[in-house]
């Protein structure tokens, strides 16, 4: 069973953000980038898959510019086997993501397709359906726990919901994305590290892929979320109560 599995590289979860002075998006040169948290719990995932037998390849796919070569590599080393990377450098959206994965999913024929639920970057939250979508796949979304049976070529998935768990069992070939919950990634040692210098990266364009990237979404502007108040100390249950009723408007 073969494995394909969604990186994304984003400005590092750690870094503050700065939008830029025209309000067209956030700061991005000189930067600190890495892989998208989700994405990290989405390679961990399938690569327990194949450490556990059920898998013999797990393939990392990255779109963008040439510097996602790196996030790629880092992929590797956690011990993906090989990789692909679209280069991209117009500004990538769900559905011309999705697209592309298609195709790609056309040439390599996975058994499974695994993505972070969501990017921390733009929270969309759209391209593990959208893939399941155009190629007709079942989907399980926001998983916490993953188990297959190879025999019956079915995966059961425990999937987050708003009231609690919610369990579905999807046949093979699926796609899946992947919750906080599902695992804790490992780190790439050293000796993993130097080992991915040498795996393979195979190149594609979009146009090769006969994909025409197009933006289906116009960002209007982009500003800093507003700036919390200080908050205030009381002395009384009865004051808080009168400040939540009377200035807050929240009882």
């Amino acid at each position: 069973m073969k494995i394909m599995v969604a990186i994304k590289r984003v400005v590092d979860y750690a870094v503050k953000i700065r939008v830029k002075p025209d309000k067209t998006g956030v700061v991005t040169q000189n930067v600190k980038m890495s892989m998208n948290p989700f994405c990290e719990i989405a390679l961990e995932e399938a690569l327990r898959i194949r450490e556990s037998g059920l898998a013999s390849e797990v393939v990392a796919v990255s779109m963008g510019p040439t510097q996602c070569v790196d996030t790629l590599r880092t992929g590797l080393a956690m011990g993906a086997d090989r990789g692909i990377h679209v280069e991209a450098n117009d500004g990538l959206y769900p559905l011309s993501v999705a697209s592309i994965f298609k195709k790609l999913v056309e040439i390599e024929k996975p058994n499974l397709v695994i993505l972070g639920k969501q990017a921390i970057d733009d929270d969309c939250n759209q391209t593990g359906q959208m893939i399941a979508g155009l190629l007709n796949w079942p989907q399980g979304t926001f998983a916490s726990k993953v188990v297959i049976d190879k025999e019956k070529q079915i995966v059961t998935v425990d999937r987050e919901v708003d009231d609690g768990t919610e369990t579905v069992c999807l046949n093979l070939p699926a796609v899946i994305t992947t919750d906080l919950r599902l695992n804790q990634p490992r780190y790439a040692t050293l000796p993993n590290i130097m080992k991915a210098k040498s795996k393979p990266i195979k190149k594609f364009t979009p146009e090769e892929l006969n994909v025409e990237i197009k933006s289906d979404l116009e960002i209007v502007e982009v500003t800093e979320p507003p700036k919390r108040k200080a908050g205030v100390m009381v002395s009384s249950v009865d004051e808080l109560i009168d400040k939540l009723k009377n200035e807050a408007n929240v009882i």
